[in-house]
């Protein structure tokens, strides 16, 4: 196996991670702040740009803050503090678990090595599918054929082959994982149209589909794969003309199956599992605002779940605003990989991960994690394939990293669990950054500069930093507290 640009260790280094258990975040506790200048070390950096990828750079000195100053100033408000972090990753779909699979067992685990392992990229929310996706290599579901109610056809087995095992070898390497999965679609004969591709559930089989997940999460368990959190639909509003496994969910659909059968089902039967709810687009706010209003939907469900290719991420602050005790998760997003820029679009992708952190998002989760050199394996119609974190070449399983793989790897390596986001300014829209506070005291701040080089301080309380931002970059800047 051929790794292009990039090496056997991760960045070349290992960061100390505060291991915490796969749980709803609680509700913020105080954290204490530096409050003296000798309070902070050195700040250490880590670049993405032209020439580098995601390798550290030149450490930083925080001195004594300038009574005036004329260059443009980040300031972190660690007093200011907002939603507690779940973490980084990306969807173990059928395909990207086809294509794990091609590699040889010793390419494998040095590939997973490097995404999963806490010293390296670390990643730890990942998202799985409930029967076929559109990246699959073939439409099913787990209880094909004639009217089925009682699922007595039930089985998990096509997971078996290569699912299931993928997603224990990953969580061999981090036992921490969150996994959260979505369907596409119910079985065929649950719907209107009587298929996978398109169409809308009925309410007839709703008793049914509700035991659908629930041996679902046991058969899951079973092979040593818990699901910490399931979501009702992939696109509740989507049936995507019919072209691929896809179903649609109304309003009042979702808050049925929520309210009277999923959630009741799985607390008599004492299952954990969280329920997120649509699971789709920034511009369903006003949706998600008329589904926790909708009586006893808050008794079963706390979370919802966004998608990042309609409207703007300031709306998931309208829903915030109107339940603050929510949760909110960004669930899918993926790069096209025919693009010119595929390779090197990580300062579009910081920026996307970056809008998502700064309005209430607790995880980030990317789409396929891999694909083949054509986006496949896949099953939808009118398109030949889509994007993922990775190429895999398959023909001589050569890997090529996205500008997507290498901006989550700014947050993931970087942002341990249980982190709280607190606050950043600065007067300079055009460049985008993020703060956060580890457990272990330290400070992350990601910065993405997608124009020109430019110079910068970052300010925390009475301390100054200065750095230069390469053009077209994504910058991670970790400053230790000592204690």
């Amino acid at each position: 196996m051929t790794i292009v640009k990039t090496r056997r260790e991760f960045i070349g280094i290992g960061v100390t991670r505060t291991a915490a258990p796969a749980a709803r975040a609680q509700e913020p506790a105080v954290i204490s702040s530096p409050t003296t200048a000798s309070a902070l070390g050195n700040a250490k950096t880590w670049i993405t740009d032209e020439h580098r990828r995601l390798q550290p750079a030149a450490s930083l000195e925080w001195v004594a803050a300038p009574a005036t100053d004329d260059l443009e100033t980040i300031t972190i408000n660690p007093e200011k503090k907002y939603q507690e972090i779940l973490g980084f990753g990306g969807a173990f779909s059928d395909a990207s678990c086809y294509m794990f699979s091609q590699l040889s067992p010793a390419a494998r685990a040095e590939l997973f090595h490097t995404l999963f392992d806490p010293s390296q990229m670390a990643l730890n929310v990942c998202r799985t599918c409930i029967g076929a996706a559109d990246s699959a290599t073939k439409v099913y579901s787990y209880d094909d054929g004639e009217v089925d109610p009682d699922l007595d056809r039930f089985t998990i087995q096509h997971d078996r082959e290569y699912i299931l095992p993928i997603l224990r070898q990953a969580r061999t390497l981090n036992p921490e994982l969150f996994l959260f999965a979505s369907p596409w679609s119910p079985p065929g004969w649950m719907k209107s149209n009587g298929s996978m591709l398109g169409g809308c559930m009925r309410h007839t089989y709703m008793p049914s589909y509700a035991n659908y997940f629930l041996k679902y999460l046991r058969a899951y368990a079973a092979e040593g794969v818990p699901i910490h959190a399931v979501t009702i639909q992939n696109e509740v509003d989507a049936d995507q003309d019919g072209t691929m496994p896809a179903c649609a969910w109304p309003q009042d659909y979702e808050a049925d199956f929520v309210t009277m059968h999923l959630g009741p089902l799985l607390q008599r039967s004492g299952v954990q599992t969280q329920i997120w709810l649509i699971d789709h687009n920034y511009n369903l706010w006003g949706r998600a605002i008329g589904e926790l209003e909708t009586p006893d939907v808050l008794k079963y469900s706390n979370a919802i779940a966004w998608h990042g290719y309609a409207g703007e991420p300031e709306w998931i602050n309208r829903v915030q605003d109107a339940f603050p005790q929510v949760e909110m998760y960004w669930t899918e997003g993926g790069p096209i990989y025919t693009a010119p820029e595929y390779l090197r679009e990580w300062a579009n992708w910081s920026r996307t991960f970056t809008d998502a952190l700064r309005n209430c998002c607790r995880s980030v989760t990317v789409w396929n994690l891999a694909t083949n050199e054509h986006g496949r394996p896949y099953v939808g119609a009118g398109a030949s394939g889509v994007g993922g974190a990775m190429i895999i070449d398959s023909s001589t399983k050569q890997i090529s990293f996205s500008g997507q793989f290498w901006a989550l790897g700014h947050f993931s390596h970087f942002i341990q669990r249980g982190a709280y986001r607190i606050d950043s300014r600065s007067a300079d829209k055009s460049l985008h950054h993020c703060a956060f506070q580890n457990p272990d005291k330290s400070f992350v701040i990601v910065l993405t500069n997608p124009g020109s080089e430019r110079r910068l301080r970052l300010r925390l309380e009475r301390q100054v930093a200065t750095l230069a931002l390469a053009k077209d970059s994504v910058t991670t800047v970790v400053a230790p507290v000592r204690l």
